[in-house]
């Protein structure tokens, strides 16, 4: 079936059976859920009680822990490599095993260089253990099912922030910052440790061989104008959408809104974002790799841009909601993007390379939005000027998918590639 992301032809060794996949998925989904919890969702919690206790600005803090972002990113070409050719389990293992000692660090630090290399620390765990590593795993495993299981890994670590966002309030409310941070560290080592080590076990099996797809050499596709293409789009819907998400309570306050609607208005756009994930493989089943790209990051254009545009409450609250839905497909089409072009021969590396620059801009996103809305005068300004970048991105996405070569050495577009 043409544009079809879940027909594949299986290739090489058999890796699990069905007892097996559901086993890997399983873990997976746990752990994703607690390292979001605690390496990610934890954090934002616990700024302003960090700030007050130690003095340091919130600023610093948050500089601190966009650090550990840009740390991730950069480890996530390594582990990409490692991961072809060993698979997930003792990587995401050791990564499990890491975090625990970072978080002890950032909760006894009281020093900002220590602080800042917890968090350090803390990032070449999260490179290991977050999503890349994982998405990796499921594809190889998963074979010509693999779009399912994305669709169910990320919609259960959407949950993460649903979960330990209140768990972290509330132990905050009864211990310190440092003391939360450590039993939160107590959480992740009992959950992902042992949860790497039983749930990935098992062969690590031959890449499939995908007929919408068109594998090739690593070095000739990353570098390749494909690639570069994908990249720079990917990266500008991020952007938009990152530095959407930060920003939109401050911009819905300069509309008029109550600090609780706005926060309440963002709750339920964070909601969509998992419920929109339910909808890629609908989207998936009736458009193709180039549609299906083009089409959501130029609605997260368009539906940033919108916010900066309208004043209405109601239009207000149903953009963001919109925007959230989105956010949750634009996840998937992140997960999907190597395999849907070049397979999962290579996807680790790949993915790691091309998800670096991503997690980078990601990290930059949410300062970055707060400068334009500085440089531009208002923060409606600033989403129309992220609605652009994302419509830019749009545009550079229609030469995202890869050239096959002829038996006359001409080049003509992947045939799957449209509808």
């Amino acid at each position: 079936m043409p544009g079809s992301p879940v027909v594949a032809i299986k290739a090489g060794s058999i890796g699990l059976g069905p007892s097996g996949l559901r086993r890997v998925l399983a873990a997976l989904c746990l752990t994703e859920i607690t390292s979001w919890g605690v390496l990610y969702y934890a954090f934002p919690v616990l700024s302003v009680s960090i700030s007050r206790d130690t003095e340091w600005s919130i600023v610093v803090i948050v500089a601190a822990f966009s650090m550990s972002q840009l740390v991730a990113a950069v480890i996530g070409i390594p582990v990409g490599r490692i991961l072809d050719r060993h698979g997930p389990r003792w990587v995401m293992t050791v990564g499990s095993v890491l975090a625990v000692p970072a978080l002890v660090v950032i909760a006894m630090a009281h020093t900002l260089p220590l602080f800042f290399a917890g968090w350090v620390i803390a990032g070449i765990a999260m490179g290991a253990v977050l999503y890349p590593p994982a998405f990796a795993a499921l594809t190889r495993w998963y074979g010509d099912g693999y779009v399912k299981a994305l669709m169910i890994l990320t919609l259960a670590a959407g949950l993460a922030s649903a979960i330990f966002a209140p768990l972290t309030v509330a132990l905050s409310e009864r211990f310190d910052w440092r003391t939360t941070y450590l039993i939160l560290a107590a959480v992740l080592a009992i959950i992902t440790v042992p949860g790497h080590v039983w749930g990935l076990r098992g062969g690590w099996p031959d890449p499939v061989r995908l007929p919408h797809a068109h594998p090739g050499d690593y070095h000739r596709t990353s570098r390749s104008r494909a690639f570069f293409a994908l990249i720079i789009a990917l990266a500008a819907g991020a952007f938009a959408a990152s530095a959407g998400v930060f920003n939109l309570v401050p911009l819905l306050i300069e509309r008029g809104f109550s600090p609780t609607l706005a926060a309440l208005t963002l709750g339920m756009g964070g909601a969509a974002q998992v419920i929109g994930r339910i909808f890629y493989l609908p989207l998936a089943a009736i458009t193709g790799v180039r549609v299906r790209t083009i089409s959501v990051i130029t609605v997260t254009g368009l539906s940033t841009a919108w916010l900066g545009l309208t004043s209405s409450v109601t239009a207000l609250i149903g953009i963001a909601i919109g925007a959230g839905l989105v956010r949750g497909i634009f996840t998937l089409i992140h997960a999907t993007a190597i395999t849907d072009r070049w397979g999962g021969e290579h996807y680790g590396r790949l993915n790691g390379l091309m998800s670096a620059p991503i997690v980078i801009v990601m990290a930059l996103a949410p300062w970055a939005g707060t400068m334009l809305s500085t440089w531009t005068g208002s923060y409606a300004h600033a989403y129309l000027v992220l609605g652009t970048i994302a419509l830019v991105g749009a545009v550079i996405s229609t030469a995202s998918i890869p050239a096959v070569r002829t038996s006359t050495t001409a080049t003509t577009e992947h045939p799957h590639a449209e509808r």
